[in-house]
């Protein structure tokens, strides 16, 4: 009884990993698959096994941007956390720090720090927020952690992609053989009755 439980449960998680994914079905008996309705004919069926395809690439392309902004997010985040030590361990000093900041692309200033508690985050959409160091490298650390999980969730969100990519492309390939051994055999009927 416990096994039908844990093997449910973990249906149910793999159903939760890849919300928003449909599942490629593999169609094993092509013959029966056919005579379900809607499958009338193998260029319909195809027509549907390729528009699931494409589905299929443009969830990747989305997950794939996603995966882009993440990675170069991961590295700004880690910087600015080793700027907050840097600037915590001078706090306690009365001497200003030097530093060189990004005014523009390729351009930097050079800037005298005064010992500080106080710094501003860049949070993204025009919106800049002072908090206290601590505060702010707490809120970096939950940051990074939720960046570092999301990257591992895209990872696996495009692995059982792929895995669909390829079912999809397998299950084209077997109705369309079926379509043409079909044909063949039809034309080789005609040909037998002809003679």
């Amino acid at each position: 009884m416990a096994t039908t439980i844990d093997s449910s449960n973990a249906v149910q998680a793999t159903s939760k990993k890849h919300l928003g994914i449909p599942e490629a079905i593999f169609v094993e008996d092509v013959e029966s698959f056919m005579k379900q309705p809607g499958n009338d004919t193998a260029d319909a069926v195809l027509r549907k096994l390729d528009e699931q395809y494409q589905k299929y690439k443009y969830m990747e392309l989305n997950l794939a941007q996603k995966k882009q902004r993440l990675k170069s997010q991961i590295p700004q985040i880690k910087q600015t956390l080793e700027i907050l030590r840097h600037m915590q361990k001078k706090k306690e000093t009365t001497d200003p720090m030097e530093t060189h900041f990004l005014l523009a692309d390729n351009v930097y200033c050079k800037a005298s720090v005064p010992p500080t508690d106080k710094v501003c985050l860049w949070l993204g959409a025009n919106v800049m927020l002072e908090y206290d160091i601590d505060e702010a490298q707490s809120l970096l650390e939950k940051n990074l952690a939720t960046a570092s999980r999301n990257l591992d969730s895209l990872e696996e969100d495009l692995d059982f992609l792929r895995d669909q990519f390829t079912t999809t492309e397998v299950n084209m390939a077997r109705v369309y053989n079926f379509d043409v051994k079909r044909r063949s055999k039809d034309n080789l009927l005609k040909s037998v009755k002809k003679s």
